[in-house]
């Protein structure tokens, strides 16, 4: 896992198409029990290189009643997005994450960790990319049918504060 965590963090794949350049962020040990799949580091997480270092992230270690330690420790948690570089800035909020990722990387990190119990799906684009056919039309739909994806995938919106009014429509 060392070693293929090392050759993801020298990737520069789709440089040309990264606005601050190539920065992977990403975290995985061969016991880590769950996966949480997300969309892109913003801004602030390329600048740190610490996954989920923002208010998202805050609000998922809230969601997930954990302490940063805990979160941070890659034998409980795997941290895989869908794109592991800022992809740069959308009229709404951050460019969708690079195609190239997820393809590339994510079988072989999945494949190196058989301890893992469940994948957290967090947003849209790794709900689409994980559940294929059976995502529903919608995040919405998707994240209350959870039920029907468990024990594997647990499909959530994601904790973006940009997220607000979705969260209280839908609690």
């Amino acid at each position: 896992m060392k070693e293929l965590l090392n050759i993801i963090y020298q990737c520069t794949i789709c440089k040309a198409h990264l606005p601050l350049g190539p920065r992977p962020v990403v975290t995985a040990h061969i016991k880590s029990k769950i996966v949480l799949i997300g969309q892109v580091p913003g801004t602030k997480v390329h600048q740190s290189g610490i996954p989920w270092d923002d208010q998202s992230g805050k609000k998922l270690r809230e969601w997930l009643n954990v302490t940063d330690d805990q979160f941070y420790n890659a034998v409980n948690f795997a941290i895989i997005p869908m794109g592991f570089c800022y992809p740069g800035k959308a009229k709404t909020g951050d460019l969708p994450p690079r195609p190239e990722c997820a393809p590339q990387w994510h079988d072989a990190l999945l494949e190196n960790m058989p301890n893992v119990e469940l994948i957290i799906l967090i947003g849209a684009y790794a709900q689409k990319y994980y559940l294929k056919d059976h995502a529903k039309p919608t995040l919405t739909e998707t994240v209350g049918e959870y039920r029907s994806y468990l024990p594997k995938f647990f499909p959530i919106p994601h904790p973006s504060p940009t997220n607000r009014f979705w969260r209280s429509k839908n609690p």
